[in-house]
């Protein structure tokens, strides 16, 4: 249950790269540059729901259980198909285009986003 909380970005890597990469337009960018995004997570034994609040009221709720199927959303509204894999106490998703990974390493959430040489990490604290 490590996971289960509120989380609010306290810092962020890569940010702007990684936004270009997926097409993100400059002016979203720059919007959610300095944002503090609010991650609201709840897990009941493998089954998540995992919602990301970001700038202008948006959301995005993936719910999932893991080692199993699920449907799942991107912020930009992609649906597609995946599968959320736990190895070591490390949640692990490939998203269209890009691989992702979820811990929890001394009482932070660590979320890494990598494609190909580009790599986004952002690292939240319990609120």
């Amino acid at each position: 249950m490590a996971f289960a909380g509120k989380w609010e970005t306290e810092s962020q890597e890569g940010y702007d790269a990684f936004c270009k990469l997926l097409s993100i337009p400059d002016d979203v960018i720059a919007k959610g540059r300095d944002y503090k995004m609010v991650t609201e997570i709840t897990q009941d034994g493998n089954t998540f729901s995992w919602t990301q609040l970001y700038p202008a009221n948006a959301k995005v709720t993936n719910t999932f259980s893991v080692d199993k199927e699920a449907d799942m959303e991107t912020i930009g509204g992609k649906k597609f198909k995946a599968t959320v894999h736990m190895d070591g106490g490390k949640l692990s998703v490939n998203f269209p285009n890009y691989h992702h990974t979820s811990e929890i390493v001394g009482g932070k959430l660590i979320e890494t986003s990598t494609s190909g040489a580009v790599v986004f990490k952002r690292t939240s604290k319990k609120i």
